[in-house]
């Protein structure tokens, strides 16, 4: 998922975004005909509200629209969009719910996805389980609206006059899958106050440690750095200097640094020392912090509320009503 904001009145991206902008706008005109409408407001399901203070994107109109049709507009509303310590799995012996109903519901909340990013991980999760759903499955993903009802106006932020480098955090959840043992990995990637860019994937591959699902999941956030560098290139937006990913796995980072292969590694694929290389060559930096500070977390495991909380604060979501000098939609 990749969310990239541009506000031509310096808010973040500056330098050379206006002129590029209307290049960009006359070069359209002069193929297409067009009518500029000045700011964005709507996109595709997507609010956009605009001020001297920042940018805030969210969906609490399409909210509505899905509650409304699966019948979740009453609902009680939880703190969370997972029970902590739920631990999904294939239920063959459990009641089969409508397989249509579940696809359709989970469908819906992979598109919510674009803006709340704080439901990357549920969604995620339930939607392991649309071959053969059941009463178990419905339940969490009712929960995850229930979760919505209680959040309708969030939506994520973009505070003007923020330093604006790519930060990402990496992180996995060893094992975490209930049927194949696999883990879970998770990266988010952050531009001044907000979250540009995130995932929650289960990791392809068994691996046979804790510092081996971390290293797994840092590659594949060291290849979305990759990615999100050279956009912000074209963009006329280089980053200068090492990408910092910040990882709660010490032997992870040594091992990222260390060119020879030993007990902790030698199981990994190959493909995953590409990781390496991109640290020696100072395209990424791998940088340790606390576990109640990886941002990451929230992407790959169920978390107390208390936790949840923070770290959904870190990410820049928030309701329009907290944000000043926006109102509400």
């Amino acid at each position: 998922m990749l969310i990239v904001c541009l506000y031509v009145d310096d808010l973040i991206f500056t330098g050379n975004c206006d002129v590029m902008f209307e290049e960009f706008k006359k070069s359209m005109m002069n193929e297409f005909e067009m009518t500029d409408l000045g700011m964005m407001h709507y996109f595709l399901g997507i609010s956009v509200a605009q001020s001297s203070d920042g940018i805030f994107i969210s969906q609490n109109k399409y909210v509505e629209d899905i509650l409304d049709r699966f019948q979740m507009k009453d609902c009680n509303p939880v703190h969370t969009p997972v029970e902590c310590g739920l631990k999904l799995h294939k239920d063959h012996g459990g009641k089969k719910v409508d397989s249509t109903f579940y696809k359709q519901i989970v469908g819906s909340l992979m598109y919510l996805t674009a803006t709340r990013p704080d439901i990357m991980y549920s969604v995620s999760l339930i939607s392991r389980y649309m071959e053969n759903p059941t009463e178990i499955h419905l339940l969490a993903a009712k929960r995850i609206l229930r979760y919505l009802q209680g959040t309708r106006t969030f939506g994520i932020f973009y505070k003007k006059g923020v330093k604006s480098d790519l930060v990402g955090f990496t992180d996995s959840d060893y094992a975490g899958d209930q049927d194949d043992r696999k883990s879970t990995s998770g990266y988010v990637f952050m531009i001044g106050t907000g979250a540009i860019s995130w995932a929650s994937k289960k990791q392809p591959i068994v691996t046979l440690s804790s510092t081996e699902a971390e290293f797994v999941a840092a590659t594949a956030c060291a290849c979305q750095a990759i990615w999100l560098r050279r956009i912000l290139e074209e963009l006329h937006f280089k980053q200068e200097g090492a990408t910092l990913i910040y990882c709660d796995n010490n032997s992870a980072i040594k091992l990222s640094k260390n060119p020879i292969l030993h007990g902790r590694s030698k199981h990994i694929d190959v493909k995953y020392h590409f990781l390496r290389d991109l640290t020696k060559a100072g395209i990424i930096d791998l940088i340790f912090c606390r576990s109640e500070d990886q941002v990451a977390d929230l992407f790959t495991k169920p978390l107390k509320y208390v936790a949840f909380q923070k770290l959904r604060g870190l990410l820049g979501i928030c309701s329009m009503e907290k944000v000043k000098g926006f109102g509400v939609n």
